[in-house]
């Protein structure tokens, strides 16, 4: 029995304490504004005091619509700090999927900001939730900057538990109900304090978030910073020109990109001419790594390169730069403490070199799906100890020395450009059009997004519309992320005996298609 009784150090902890002890070392870097620790924490603090003041309380959910910008990320931990739940949503979603996750997670506020303002305002009919904002030019908008600095710079007295909710990052989607994938703060510690280690953060780490401060990467990389004690550096957006010059002038020394802005980057004629030399690890994770750019990487890209294989819902591999040379084509193994298997279709657990489902447990696995039983259940594999392990959906094999290897994506989703594309979410849109009878959207090769969509369609009898047609109709009615590429039309989508679509005899015929043209 411990004399003592320590509890576990969660992100409110880490935040009080560097804000306290690290002072004026550089917390957030943007543009040419550096913001200390002692502000930043402040911030936070400030912005966490006036939700209480505003009468929101523990576990209510705030939902963040922003463009990166500073403000964002004193507003993501300021909700933290509150005890209230942060729900960042992609800011490149259709208006119906913002209303239809600010209903599901039930959002006692939103915090928006730029073009985002608008359109939160014209759905207001459809969501009840106090709306704030740095920038709003409406009526009945509160002003973030008035609002926080009206509140107390004290630390938040709010008592936050380990198994209290810490976020719901929702997956994409345009229609039906996504899925709210919830942390918990032991969760969300775990993500940091592992991943620092993992991912090789340090004190001096400077770490460079360029895709949206809404993404579970850019979380990773945030929370491995600020457990390490270092400071993030946010670009507005992602230009190859930007990237490389804040590198450069900020001395950046770690970041986590997806494989498309490392491919853009290294393709620049400028890349050779700017100092990089201050970087120290960088990460790629969000689609498949070809083998081909891994080995370019690992050879000329500054620093040591690692990749990390992963998901949103939790479990982690990483491929270190030390292994590369011999497991180029493997994601890598298992973070400390974490345990993956491989399943036959009776979920039964495979030796080594056999394809199945790949499964894990570890210390930041979700704490579940938000108000959806059916898909915790199906996201659940019991293991014979009792204990519930995750289900990632993935096909894959691990070799004698427990590495990873990737031979099969998730069943459906489409991976283009780092973002997760539902095809069920442009399957509802596209079946609305009269000339539709039957559609299936499958992922294909693309030599700059990795993955694009695309749609196959069975017409209607009679219908004359043409595959540029249906194209265009369905990109007006989708996420900007989940445009098709073309429609090609069919007058039959292959099944197997149960009814259920092939679409993997789709994918591997129009890829066979493209190869061939």
């Amino acid at each position: 029995m411990s004399w003592f009784s320590p509890r576990p150090v969660l992100i409110p902890d880490i935040l009080t304490w560097n804000q306290e002890y690290l002072r004026d070392k550089p917390a957030v870097i943007i543009d040419d504004q550096i913001i200390s620790w002692s502000d930043f924490g402040a911030g936070t603090a400030r912005f966490a005091n006036a939700l209480s003041d505003a009468g929101l309380g523990k576990g209510d959910r705030v939902v963040i619509l922003m463009k990166n910008s500073y403000e964002m990320a004193e507003a993501m931990f300021g909700v933290i700090r509150a005890g209230c739940v942060a729900v960042p949503l992609n800011v490149s979603i259709t208006d119906d999927a913002v209303a239809g996750m600010a209903v599901n997670s039930n959002a006692k506020a939103i915090v928006a900001s730029g073009e985002h303002v608008h359109r939160v305002e014209a759905l207001r009919d459809r969501i009840d939730a106090m709306l704030i904002a740095p920038d709003s030019p409406f009526d009945g908008w509160t002003d973030y900057a008035t609002m926080r600095d009206a509140a107390s710079d004290a630390t938040p007295t709010v008592e936050i538990s380990a198994d209290d909710e810490c976020n719901i990052i929702y997956s994409s989607g345009t229609t039906g109900l996504p899925k709210g994938i919830v942390h918990d703060h032991a969760g969300r510690a775990a993500w940091g304090s592992d991943l620092a280690v993992s991912l090789r953060y340090h004190s001096g780490a400077r770490n460079l978030c360029n895709l949206g401060l809404f993404s579970n990467i850019t979380w990773v990389g945030i929370l491995a910073t600020f457990f390490a004690q270092g400071a993030i550096v946010i670009s507005r957006r992602f230009t190859v020109e930007d990237c490389l010059e804040t590198i450069e002038k900020h001395r950046v020394t770690h970041t986590a990109m997806v494989p498309l802005q490392f491919q853009k980057i290294l393709e620049h004629s400028d890349f050779a001419k700017y100092d990089l030399s201050s970087l120290d690890a960088c990460m790629c994770c969000g689609s498949p790594l070809a083998p081909a750019l891994k080995k370019t990487l690992a050879e000329r890209w500054p620093g040591d390169f690692i990749e990390l294989y992963g998901l949103t819902e939790g479990l982690v591999t990483i491929l270190s730069p030390e292994d590369m040379p011999e497991k180029l084509e493997s994601v890598g193994q298992p973070c400390p403490g974490q345990r993956i298997a491989i399943l036959d279709d009776n979920d039964h657990v495979l030796p080594a070199g056999q394809v199945g489902e790949i499964v894990g447990l570890c210390g930041f696995t979700m704490a579940g799906y938000h108000a959806n039983d059916a898909a915790n259940e199906e996201a659940t594999w019991t293991h014979p100890s009792g204990e519930r392990w995750l289900r990632t959906g993935d096909i894959g094999k691990l070799d004698e020395d427990g590495f990873l290897y990737l031979v099969d994506r998730k069943k459906d989703l489409i991976i283009s450009g780092g973002q997760n594309i539902y095809p069920a979410d442009i399957e509802a849109a596209m079946i609305e059009h009269d000339a539709v009878s039957e559609v299936a959207v499958i992922g294909i090769p693309h030599e700059k997004w990795g993955e694009t969509p695309l749609a196959v369609v069975v017409p209607a009898e009679g219908a004359t519309e043409t595959p540029d047609r249906l194209t265009g109709w369905v990109n007006a009615r989708v996420g900007k992320q989940q445009r098709v590429a073309d429609t090609v039309l069919i007058d039959e989508l292959p099944r197997n005996p149960n009814g259920k679509i092939l679409k993997r005899e789709l994918r591997r015929h129009y890829a066979d298609a493209l190869r061939h043209a």
